[in-house]
């Protein structure tokens, strides 16, 4: 067991240290302009870097955005175009990637795409944030009201929470020479607008059908970059990399979905109780151990509720101790309760893709439920089984008496020859039956039968 936990926090630690780990959210990426790469005089445009966003905005997301521009920075890229698709995310990871687009020395286009995809919520502030914001057709933009993640808000914290969600984006649309107003408005009263329309109001600067378009219509724009206030996009004929996002963030994008972390921690608790209830079983313990670390990984980026993660845990501790103490059902109650309880706080988000949906909590926990009854039934049942080994095997055998038995004597049972006496007042013949009533230590108590029949 020591060496299956070593080993799952062995794992968790690289995961941990290698990419999990959030960017402060109050801290903007610092660089001096005097490390930017230079190129040399009459050489074409340095490339384009596309980078592909369609999760949450999450730590991870954040992190990898903002190592793709420090990528496009050393590598002297021409612009690197973020292709958005999310419904939102966290503010604190919002404001992290703006203070990275905002410090950048290479332009960053947000073109949201492909068609059909929506630049929603924190979305629409990084947008704006951009140095050019474009948008495919079929796409919207807007929905940014903020949203409380630890239920509903007073009069006053709200209008606080609002006065500075409205302000942060109209500071951000007045710095692009976009549209305030209904920057504002998409705050206020969470206004969405497709493609066409938000280009038209100055929104975004314009809708392009796809990349070849994009790049056309971003050549030769004036933008203000980090140590260059009329920098001139250069993107005609410039090569194209697509930045490859590795496997560490792959697996770690895949955590931050919040049905995948429950149902980890839930594989944790079962293969931990495996594991304790069969000590040497090596394979649950090993499962159980990795499923728990990355189980934490992924709560540590999602809206956790810490009261809803220790109902959860108690909730398995009751479900084991039902199975080591007969409690006619009562654990079994208080575990079903405790872990219904637990998920359904497990997450504070009032956004529906940040919450556990109630077809992913009820099957997790009866399945939960009927596992733990079942085993709690099958260790009862082996409390309440005779026992047929060992000296309290004994108890209740029949023995011959092979040396009459006056209080002492010999008796043969379960093929061997033991040291027996009798308990006082009575005796037993050489050749008769008795039965076994107790053992202390290496001499049997017993009593004869009231038949003498044969053992």
């Amino acid at each position: 067991m020591g060496l299956t936990l070593g080993a799952a926090l062995l794992l968790g630690g690289i995961l941990f240290s290698s990419g999990s780990a959030q960017t402060p959210p109050d801290t903007a990426p610092t660089r001096s302009p005097e490390t930017a790469p230079t190129r040399p005089s009459g050489a074409g445009p340095g490339p384009v870097r596309f980078l592909r966003v369609d999760d949450i905005i999450g730590p991870i997301s954040a992190k990898y955005l903002l190592e793709a521009i420090r990528e496009s920075e050393a590598t002297g890229a021409a612009a690197l175009v973020v292709e958005l698709d999310t419904p939102g995310g966290l503010m604190t990871s919002m404001r992290t990637i703006i203070k990275g687009i905002l410090a950048s020395r290479v332009p960053v286009c947000v073109y949201v795409a492909p068609q059909g995809a929506r630049a929603a919520s924190a979305g629409t502030f990084i947008t704006l944030a951009a140095h050019v914001a474009a948008m495919a057709p079929g796409t919207n933009i807007g929905a940014a009201s903020p949203v409380s993640t630890g239920g509903a808000m007073d009069s006053t914290m709200a209008h606080k929470v609002f006065n500075d969600a409205e302000a942060s984006i109209r500071s951000l649309a007045r710095l692009r020479h976009r549209n305030e107003t209904w920057a504002a408005s998409a705050v206020r009263q969470a206004e969405a607008l497709p493609a066409k329309e938000a280009a038209e109001q100055h929104v975004v600067d314009f809708v392009a059908v796809d990349r070849t378009d994009l790049l056309r219509q971003m050549e030769g724009r004036v933008v203000a970059v980090a140590g260059d206030s009329s920098h001139v996009i250069r993107v005609a004929g410039a090569r194209r990399i697509e930045v490859e996002i590795g496997a560490r963030y792959r697996l770690l994008s895949l955590l931050n979905n919040p049905t995948l972390a429950y149902l980890l921690l839930m594989l944790g608790f079962y293969g931990l109780f495996f594991e304790l209830s069969n000590p040497g079983a090596i394979f649950p313990g090993v499962v159980g151990g990795i499923s728990m670390i990355l189980a934490l990984i992924g709560l540590q980026n999602l809206s956790l509720n810490y009261a809803g993660l220790m109902l959860l845990v108690l909730g398995a501790v009751l479900f084991f101790l039902e199975t080591q103490i007969p409690s006619h059902g009562v654990l079994t109650l208080g575990g079903i309760a405790s872990l219904l309880g637990g998920s359904l706080m497990l997450f504070d988000s009032p956004e529906p893709f940040l919450r556990l949906s109630l077809k992913v909590i009820l099957p997790t926990v009866l399945a939960s439920a009927a596992f733990f009854v079942f085993a709690a039934t099958l260790a009862l049942r082996a409390q309440r089984r005779r026992v047929v080994t060992g000296r309290e095997g004994l108890v209740g055998r029949l023995a011959e008496v092979r040396r009459a038995l006056d209080p002492e004597g010999i008796v043969f049972v379960a093929g061997e020859l033991w040291t027996a006496r009798t308990r006082a007042g009575t005796t037993a013949a050489e050749g008769s039956t008795v039965e076994v009533t107790g053992v202390d230590h290496l001499t049997l108590i017993v009593r004869p039968t009231p038949e003498d029949p044969q053992p």
